[in-house]
């Protein structure tokens, strides 16, 4: 193989798009030049002998539009339940979407892709409804007009002089698998017409006589002939891409097209689509504005926004760019990214901007090199309305007019009454003082006015001859012109600087509120405060209310915080904000599913996932968000889905920490069990044994012994149930304690006794304060809290040494201190002495326990309202001092 053919290799770009596919549906458009071409009955047709070929084909929905001939042909055919629409009071037939899911055959055919769908449907689209099919893997067979197609809407309506009004986007035919041409000459058509196969007769004659033709329909023949054979071109570009083969169906043609927020780009959209088509050419939208611009008015930025939406629509690329020099920056994007031909619009302009500066255009022209410009004109003058700026409100008028006049008068006055006092040869730059105070408060067209006035005003009142507006002397002349041109390059400048300075001051306003958020969000612990934050943010930023819904517990979508908090979403609300959640696209509000609802959903992404939604509440006035607002939402989403996963992992490790703590338990249990379950029954089941099979052969003090040793173990056994008993109890909290006077006296008597029958040689040394007042407590409960502090002592210290037990009073609490003079503990496991089984030994030889005694008397001092803690060492280095301080039962404490 030769090294040229070595280079030539599959696109990678076709086996992606091949893959994109893989489990999608496929989508069968079948195109026609006007109703009554044939293509209901093709789809038919073909239907009829699929079904013969054993498919599982069905009608999601059919318009037969009376013809008989169409409606024969579904005889045999399965055809789905429709939902009832309605729509300016009248109720219809629609298509359902959700039974065409539920049944998911293999073919379905949805009649009239550019179809519009009642408010109540998920889509406003028919085509967005077969996109949903398609992604669900079901395969669509439809029918279009090509007069639909976005692209040729406006064209199609000049020349047959009928408004477009249901459009379909050019991408959805770009991207079809298959388009099918239902041809018929114009002369048969007509015919069709006049015998009423087409249309009722009585609608019949006015088609005739209006759309119908003949250099109408021939002119929509030879776009849909085109249309099709531009499907076809990209289809086999697709398969040669594939097989690596290289041949002349390869093109560098790429268009860049320049928009603004003027009526005119509209159009220029338009037809830089079909410029695009007729190539072959991949294109991008170009957005410019500068940083000195003011900010656009509400009616500049919708229709700015409604351009870059329909370039999208149509396929294009879009893109936003700021920049000062707007012919560098269009050209150096150009030579970026290897544009061959730039279009633009060129709007009619008035002279005086003609002869003060160069349009876009004509920079373009002269500038751009081996790089073709497309003008595109416009085709009529616009209305008024398009033109003027958007109405002034009255406050508005009078600052503009009323400041400049104001300024002017009070400068003159003043002027006036310098001259009377000094002789000054020039009083002009007291006019710009005017100018700058009504470009700096006001803005460019006060400043202008200013100026206008300034200029009038010095003339009549202090150029010779004054009271009139005509100058004596040539240097006067010279004076005036030199102050108007400066008046307006300053009124200008100052101007242009209030409009920077106001931007500045909104992005400094807009991180300001960004930072602040991000210190809430920083300092917020817990998800439900990160998304109380994050609502609060939105609707302090937008005005309006603002919803966030993650997925529960289940894993279904639950509405979590409203900010305000008297919000509720409906069932149509929360099916859109599922959509959004689901498909990861936006949804509700003026979007492409359910635009009816009042909510605005966004999906809060998070590195590959989605980590909830977020439902901004609009209405109609408001309208989408402005890309401002859409750039501060976004920043602000972008945060909380850092928090929001924060938050979640915090949660989640936090489960990890339990599950982990619950098998150490677990752990720690089943080792108690097998070690101290195993001894006593161990000696139990031997001495039992013992007795059962020697009996009379054994002296009355072995069997003394072995009833004595059963006696004990089983004890044992009953204490450590009891334990066991006492932590489920501490644990539920199923304790209630009765807080009532205990004499600690007489109990810890009855304590020592009790510890005594267990351990006759247990030491216990005891000392109690002089007129020591009743504590506070529950007796039952202390006892057992003085018997496991004892019992713990005889475990780890032993017998030797006297156990002592103190009771004092420090103000208004019972100290109650359990002194021991074992080995100690370990500094770094006093507070671990009071975790459910922890045992200091280790092995068969640790004491015999279930390592609960001393968490059972924390738990039960706690329910008390007491507080216990360890010591260690507590006398000459060793030994270890439990402290239990209780309140008192001092005279008014209940």
């Amino acid at each position: 193989m030769s090294d040229t053919n070595a280079d030539i290799r599959p696109d990678p770009r076709a086996f992606l798009k091949l893959a994109a596919g893989e489990g999608r549906g496929k989508l069968t458009v079948f195109l026609g030049a006007a109703p009554g071409v044939g293509k209901t009955y093709a789809m038919l047709a073909r239907a009829q002998q699929r079904k013969v070929e054993g498919t599982d084909i069905v009608i999601g929905l059919v318009e037969t539009h009376g013809r008989p001939e169409t409606a024969r042909l579904m005889e045999g055919l399965e055809v789905l339940p429709r939902r009832k629409g309605e729509r300016s009071g009248t109720t219809y037939d629609e298509f359902d979407l959700d039974a065409a899911l539920q049944r998911k055959p293999a073919i379905i055919i949805v009649d009239e892709l550019a179809h519009s769908n009642d408010a109540a449907a998920r889509h406003p689209k028919r085509y967005q409804d077969i996109a949903e099919l398609i992604a669900a893997g079901i395969d669509v067979w439809t029918a279009l007009n090509v007069q639909h197609l976005e692209s040729q809407s406006d064209l199609v309506s000049r020349i047959a002089g009928v408004p477009v009004r249901e459009t379909v986007p050019d991408v959805v035919l770009k991207n079809a698998d298959e388009v099918v041409l239902v041809d018929l000459p114009p002369a048969e058509l007509i015919q069709r017409l006049k015998e009423g196969k087409v249309y009722l007769p009585d609608n019949a004659g006015r088609a005739v006589e209006g759309f119908f033709r003949p250099e109408n329909l021939t002119a929509l023949r030879e776009l849909a002939l085109r249309r099709t054979a531009d499907r076809v071109d990209d289809q086999m570009a697709d398969i040669w891409r594939q097989q690596a083969v290289e041949g002349p169906w390869i093109t560098s043609e790429r268009l860049l097209v320049c928009v603004g927020p003027d009526p005119l780009s509209e159009k220029v959209v338009r037809t830089a689509s079909r410029m695009a088509l007729g190539l072959n050419a991949r294109w991008m939208v170009l957005s410019l504005s500068r940083s000195a611009d003011p900010i656009p008015d509400a009616d500049k930025a919708a229709r700015l926004e409604a351009t870059l939406v329909l370039a999208e629509r149509l396929g294009a690329e879009v893109r936003r760019v700021v920049a000062d020099d707007f012919v560098a920056e269009i050209l150096k994007i150009a030579r970026r990214e290897n544009i061959t031909q730039i279009v633009v619009g060129r709007m009619r302009a008035g002279l005086l901007t003609r002869l003060t500066r160069r349009s876009l255009p004509d920079a373009l022209i002269a500038s751009a090199e081996g790089i073709g410009i497309h003008l595109v004109p416009e085709a009529e003058r616009p209305s008024a309305s398009s033109l003027t700026p958007r109405r002034r409100s009255l406050p508005e008028w009078l600052a503009t007019f009323g400041l400049p006049a104001a300024t002017v008068g009070a400068i003159t006055l003043l002027g006036l009454g310098i001259s009377q006092l000094l002789a000054l040869q020039n009083l002009s730059i007291l006019y710009l003082l005017s100018v700058l105070v009504c470009a700096i408060l006001v803005g460019r067209a006060a400043a202008l006015l200013a100026a206008v006035f300034s200029f009038l005003t010095y003339n009549f009142f202090f150029i010779e001859p004054t009271g009139t507006f005509t100058i004596a002397k040539p240097h006067e002349v010279l004076t005036l012109v030199i102050f108007a041109c400066v008046a307006l390059v300053t009124g200008t400048l100052a101007s242009r600087l209030r409009d920077q300075v106001e931007r500045a001051r909104q992005a400094v306003r807009n991180t300001q509120a960004l930072y602040d958020f991000s210190r809430r969000l920083s300092a917020a612990y817990g998800l439900e405060n990160v998304l109380t934050a994050t609502a609060a943010q939105l609707h302090a930023m937008l005005g309006k209310g603002a919803v966030l819904l993650t997925p529960g517990e289940t894993g279904t979508l639950e509405l979590q915080v409203a900010w305000p908090p008297d919000q509720a979403l409906d069932d149509t609300a929360m099916t859109a904000a599922r959509w959004a959640h689901d498909k990861r696209e936006p949804a509700g509000f003026m979007t492409g599913t359910l635009p009816a609802v009042p909510y605005l959903f966004l999906p809060i992404r998070s590195d590959q996932r989605i980590a909830g939604v977020v439902g901004l509440s609009r209405d109609m006035a408001q309208g989408p968000l402005s890309p401002d607002e859409d750039r501060q939402v976004s920043a602000v989403l972008e945060q909380a889905a850092l928090a929001i996963d924060r938050a979640r992992l915090v949660r989640e490790n936090a489960k990890v920490a339990v599950a982990k703590e619950g098998e150490k338990l677990q752990t720690a249990l089943l080792s108690s069990l097998s070690h101290d379950l195993r001894t006593p029954l161990a000696s139990i089941t031997g001495a039992v044994t013992s007795l059962r099979q020697l009996g009379e052969k054994m002296s009355v003090e072995t069997r003394a012994d072995l009833l004595t040793s059963i006696e004990e173990e089983t004890g044992r056994l009953t204490r450590f149930v009891g334990n066991l008993f006492d932590m489920t109890r501490i644990e539920s909290g199923m304790i209630k304690p009765r807080r009532e006077p205990v004499e600690l006296e007489p109990l810890i008597g009855e304590v020592i006794a009790r510890a005594g029958k267990l351990d006759p040689a247990l030491k216990v040394e005891t000392s109690i304060a002089e007129a020591m007042p009743p504590a506070l407590a529950d007796a039952q409960l202390l006892e057992q809290v003085l018997f496991n502090l004892l019992d713990n002592a005889r475990k780890y210290a032993g017998t030797a040494e006297p156990v002592a037990v103190y009771v004092r009073r420090e103000e208004d609490m019972a100290v109650i201190s359990v002194t021991d003079q074992g080995r100690g503990i370990p500094e770094d496991e006093i507070e671990a002495v009071f975790e459910k089984f922890h045992r200091r030994a280790r092995g068969d030889g640790r004491p015999a326990g279930t390592g609960l005694g001393l968490s059972i008397a924390r738990g039960f001092v706690t329910a008390m309202g007491g507080t216990i803690k360890a010591e260690s060492p507590a006398v000459r280095k060793r030994g270890t001092r439990f402290v239990v301080r209780l309140p008192l039962a001092l005279e008014g404490t209940a």
